[in-house]
């Protein structure tokens, strides 16, 4: 198996069976753990990672449907490959209903057991890329370019290198629409996490009652409507990288199970008692003045001594005027490539003018949207005053 790969469980109480399909699965490049017991098998899965569980149906102290039954409680990608004598075969079946992956009839051919077990591993890492692609949450992208020159630009992104290759919990301030997220991903590219995933959740998008769900995860029942195990953000996250942006929408309740998987690496999903640890990487951000929310009783002040450990300010576009002109231009290439549009996009010294002039309330977020907007409005290959539409100035007719 890969360096850094979870191993594979294989649960067999026949010492002598146990050990055939370990040499047989080692010699194949796989990690293996041994359980000789369903009771034993439960307790590490519980406690450890795998990549996939072999388990015999009937094993003493807990059989294979119970071994099966906590695999898919601890992980409901993870899966199950069953082992059976001929007479049980049906019981095989039926356990595939119940979730498991497949089944192998003893006695066990080698080489369909490796074939089965690469086969199933690449279904979980299918599974794996669709459930990260379909919830957008998880992009292993290049280290994203942050554009500018300025002096105030240049002291924050030297503040991301020197902390990025910690551990170090890191809080970004900064108003709407300043890049906090793409100074997050910067964080994420040049830290040793980079090759693992980074996930994104705005705290302040997502209903509170949801909001628990998505971030811890819940068990199967555990409410009306939660007809399967579902793993939360933190979990997913795992051995990766979590952003939680407007984390000073966070209501009290969440601020401290936030609060404990910061401090002791550990929660538990919503209706379930199991304790799960995870290795993640927490990054924060806000638009709000979280010591003006402490003092206020809004916001945890244990919490914010635990985020703010490295905080860094992404500044205001007003306070980097001297990287507009770069900003504008890259927005309009982009667009521009976007719309099919032939030819360079020129921003003539009187465009430029009018961008430096204005306020940006709305920052780097509302520039892009001016330069998109400009481009629609906009005929030929340069870009005018009038095509910006900005406060004071005439629509483009």
């Amino acid at each position: 198996m890969k360096p850094g790969a979870d191993p594979i469980l294989i649960v067999e109480d026949k010492e002598s069976l146990r050990s055939v399909l370990r040499k047989t699965l080692e010699a194949e490049g796989f990690g293996v753990e041994e359980a000789a017991d369903g009771r034993s098998a439960l307790d590490l899965i519980r406690r450890a990672r795998f990549s996939l569980v072999l388990s015999d149906l009937r094993l003493p102290r807990a059989d294979g449907h119970e071994v099966l039954k906590g695999a898919v409680q601890a992980d409901p990608e993870m899966p199950v490959i069953l082992m059976t004598a001929y007479g049980t075969i049906r019981d095989a079946v039926s356990a595939m209903r119940e979730g498991a992956y497949d089944y192998l009839e003893k006695p066990v051919d080698s080489d369909h057991l490796v074939a089965l077990v690469r086969r199933a591993l690449q279904h979980r890492t299918l599974l794996t890329e669709n459930l990260l692609l379909k919830e957008r949450f998880s992009r292993e992208l290049d280290c994203p370019e942050i554009l500018g020159n300025s002096p105030a630009l240049q002291q924050a992104l030297a503040k991301v290198r020197r902390v990025a290759p910690t551990d170090t919990t890191v809080v970004l301030e900064g108003e709407s629409g300043s890049g906090k997220e793409l100074f997050a991903r910067a964080l994420h590219h040049l830290s040793g996490r980079r090759k693992q995933s980074f996930f994104a959740i705005n705290c302040a998008a997502i209903p509170e009652n949801l909001l628990e769900s998505e971030l811890f995860g819940y068990e199967k029942g555990a409410f009306t409507g939660a007809a399967a195990t579902k793993r939360g953000k933190f979990e997913i996250a795992d051995k990766g990288t979590l952003f939680l942006d407007e984390i000073g929408d966070l209501s009290p309740g969440l601020q401290g199970k936030v609060l404990r998987v910061v401090e002791q690496k550990e929660f538990e999903r919503v209706g379930g008692t199991e304790t799960r640890r995870v290795d993640i990487r927490l990054v924060a951000a806000t638009n709000m003045d979280l010591r003006s929310l402490v003092a206020a009783g809004a916001f945890r002040q244990d919490l914010y001594f635990r985020l703010s450990v490295f905080p860094i300010l992404v500044p205001p576009l007003r306070e980097r005027r001297e990287d507009i002109p770069i900003l504008a231009r890259h927005f309009a290439d982009r667009f521009a490539a976007e719309q099919k549009r032939r030819g360079p996009i020129a921003l003539p010294p009187e465009t430029l003018e009018a961008l430096a002039a204005h306020s940006w309330p709305g920052n780097v977020r509302e520039l892009e949207n001016t330069i998109e907007r400009a481009l629609i409005l906009g005929e030929g290959d340069r870009l005018l005053p009038e095509h910006l539409s900005l406060p004071g100035q005439g629509r483009a007719a």
